[in-house]
């Protein structure tokens, strides 16, 4: 299924951003193009980061942002930003992050395979280090390919 989300239309790179806000904005912006999730997703990651801290944060280097399903999502979707130098999200022992993978679903039960695949993903971290030092979309496809 990752490899079915991730498209090269919701692939990027960039060089730095100025604080996890930022970088959250940056990494949805693809799912906002494609109308996978509405500005409110963005809003609602913002809350809820300010409530109960970087919930999303699954390890080091790694970050997973993602909303409730009515908080603005219209579909199954993923985005997948590296940011180069890295971002400051407020998790001391997993800073800075440098792989963000935004995650939308519409419900409670469509995305369990796709959590499953990122997990079997992130459990492999030289399949990590490739990731964040990618830097075509080929490399990519070929990483998920096995997912």
């Amino acid at each position: 299924m990752l490899k079915t989300l991730l498209t090269s239309d919701v692939i990027q790179w960039v060089s730095c951003a100025k604080d996890w806000r930022e970088a959250i904005a940056i990494a949805c912006q693809p799912l906002i193009d494609n109308r996978a999730i509405e500005p409110s997703y963005i809003e609602a990651i913002y809350r809820s980061h300010e409530e109960i801290g970087p919930y999303y944060v699954v390890g080091p280097s790694i970050a997973i942002p993602h909303a409730r399903p009515e908080q603005g999502a219209n579909r199954l979707a993923l985005s997948l930003t590296v940011f180069h130098q890295g971002v400051a999200f407020g998790s001391e022992s997993n800073d800075p992050i440098k792989l963000l993978i935004v995650f939308a679903t519409t419900n409670s039960n469509s995305h369990i395979e796709v959590l499953a695949e990122l997990a079997e993903l992130f459990d492999d971290q030289q399949e990590i280090n490739q990731l964040i030092h990618s830097s075509s979309r080929d490399e990519i496809f070929s990483i998920v390919q096995g997912y």
